[in-house]
């Protein structure tokens, strides 16, 4: 099990351990969110996590469809982690809180339309996307 928590730690998740599931987004949603010029998040099954403190929440209209909830700390203002609506059983924890500097590498790098000109996601094996590949479907 590996943690991850907000600044001033009143925010921990549990996690299972570390994620192939890592990507980075840069939409301008997640420049503002993060405060950087992309956000960088390792995705888990929701019910592999376990959330301890009291979040805020923060919804906003995704760039892909449906709906992101962003879930930070009162307290220090730290985003740590969210939802979209369209990976229901998934949460996204930001990196950052994992701070772990052998955690592994983005394996996407999304909405490269909007990335800064010097960002260089690199690897052999990343895939790189202008838009986000996963939408909501009908129901």
């Amino acid at each position: 099990m590996i943690d991850a928590r907000c600044s001033c730690g009143a925010v921990s998740l549990s996690l299972p351990g570390p994620t192939n599931r890592v990507a980075a987004c840069h939409c301008i949603e997640c420049q503002r969110r993060s405060g950087a010029p992309f956000g960088v998040g390792a995705f888990y099954p929701a019910d592999t996590v376990t959330i301890f403190g009291t979040t805020k929440e923060y919804v906003r209209p995704a760039e892909s469809g449906g709906t992101v909830r962003s879930y930070f700390c009162p307290d220090c203002g730290s985003t740590v982690y969210w939802k979209a609506d369209n990976l229901p059983a998934m949460i996204g924890v930001a990196l950052g809180a994992i701070a772990d500097p052998n955690f592994p590498a983005p394996i996407k790098s999304v909405f490269e339309r909007s990335k800064h000109v010097w960002v260089e996601i690199t690897g052999a094996d990343v895939e790189h996307l202008p838009h986000c590949s996963i939408r909501k479907t009908s129901s």
